[in-house]
């Protein structure tokens, strides 16, 4: 027997951006960017490999500024070991996202080659793509957003795109070796600011997103004050970041799980578990046991952070890539992460085994939550043992049930409308 389901809806603080071209290009004036980027001078503009909302027109608004005052802009590819560690696989993913040279009216330039141009305080080599290494500047663009694998004052931003994504695959490796003995958060800041000392970094644009996945803010900063403003947009970040409504869950059911989601195929601090030998993990929220039912289309079948579930489907395991996921693990230092979890032919198959796991909680009396993937934490299903706390809450709205888990004669469950 298993428990009726409620469709509800979660409210979140923040802005929205509502015209992004007129946003972005108004910050670069504002940040005064003409002031160090003269006519005829080449401007590398790097575009990563996350599922970052609006990022093609960012990216084409930025080079279209770039432009008007006479600058040569081009876009390269600056995500690490991503699109399985070849350029023609990077140039692919970012073609997914619609950055393509049709759409962004310049070239795209894309190489996996690096130079040094320099080394931490630590002693640690700092690697540049070539191309942007020969460009006259670098205008760094990234999601600023908490970290899967790590917790500090500066994560995942434009500090971490001078240093894994600028790296390339050569950088990433080093980088998260250097992890292990250093700690990710004093790699990213010491790569960054000597990548700030010897690179042409002419500005940063930072993103930060809402609890609905919506563009919240942009910010440009001048090469001076981009670790100031990746600090500053780390913090508004956590504090408008989506998480689950509920601290302990006996099973979370994640439709969609994929490299364009989280760089762990889920986000480690939605789903409260981390793979990372040297980070402790979230404290919130206790989940017992994760299913995942499908691997993204745009993860180009990269499965890192599969290991993080309990039990998975067989469609998953179809759609896994063996390369693109085994070379991002390793470069991460996290093979854990490529770990298959217990695998079920059937949607009901993997629900029976997970209840079956959680201890003396009868199946029609589990807290269970279905989402569609770990960005998407709007609207979550939740089982009749949720629904008491879900009416004493303002942020949260019922908007159907009860209905059944709704299995189909060949035990599937319907896609998350």
């Amino acid at each position: 027997m298993y428990p009726t389901m409620y469709r509800i809806r979660q409210r979140f603080e923040g802005p929205a951006v509502t015209d992004i071209p007129a946003t972005v290009q108004a910050e670069l004036a504002r940040a005064d960017v003409a002031s160090v980027i003269r006519p005829g001078q080449t401007v590398a503009l790097t575009a990563g490999s996350r599922g970052i909302a609006n990022i093609a027109t960012i990216i084409k608004a930025t080079a279209d500024y770039l432009k008007t005052i006479g600058a040569q802009p081009f876009v390269i590819p600056a995500m690490g070991s991503h699109g399985g560690g070849t350029a023609e696989g990077q140039l692919d993913v970012l073609r997914h996202y619609g950055i393509t040279e049709e759409r962004m009216q310049v070239p795209l330039r894309a190489t996996m080659e690096v130079v040094q141009v320099g080394e931490t305080p630590d002693g640690i080599p700092v690697w540049l793509d070539k191309y942007a290494a020969e460009a006259d500047h670098i205008a760094v663009i990234n999601r600023v957003k908490p970290h899967t694998d790590f917790s500090g004052a500066i994560e995942s931003g434009m500090c971490k795109m001078m240093t894994i994504g600028l790296g390339k695959y050569h950088g990433a490796q080093h980088y998260h070796r250097a992890n292990v003995q250093y700690g990710y958060e004093h790699v990213i800041r010491t790569v960054g600011r000597t990548m700030l000392q010897h690179a042409r970094i002419a500005f940063g644009l930072g993103i930060v997103e809402n609890g609905y996945d919506q563009t919240a803010v942009i910010r440009v900063a001048l090469a001076p004050k981009l670790e100031a403003t990746d600090l500053e947009l780390q913090a508004l970040s956590k504090k408008l970041a989506a998480r689950l409504p509920f601290d302990f869950i006996h099973l979370l059911i994640v439709d969609d799980m994929g490299k364009n989601i989280s760089g762990t195929g889920m986000d480690t601090k939605v789903i409260g578990r981390i793979m990372n030998l040297t980070e402790p993990p979230p404290k919130h929220p206790r989940i017992l046991r994760i299913y995942v039912r499908d691997l993204h289309a745009d993860s180009y079948g990269n499965a890192t952070g599969v290991g993080l579930a309990d039990f998975v489907s067989r469609r998953l395991v179809s759609k896994i890539d063996p390369k693109a996921t085994y070379i991002n693990c390793l470069t991460g230092l996290s093979p854990e992460s490529a770990r298959i979890p217990i695998t079920l032919d059937t949607d009901r198959d993997a629900v029976d085994a997970a209840l079956g796991t959680i201890g003396l909680v009868k199946p029609e009396d589990a807290r269970i939550v279905r989402i569609q993937h770990t960005l998407l934490l709007e609207e979550v299903e939740v089982s009749e043992a949720l629904r008491a706390e879900v009416e004493g809450r303002k942020d949260l709205q019922i908007l159907w049930g009860p209905k059944d888990l709704g299995f189909d004669a060949g035990g599937m469950l319907p896609a998350f409308a």
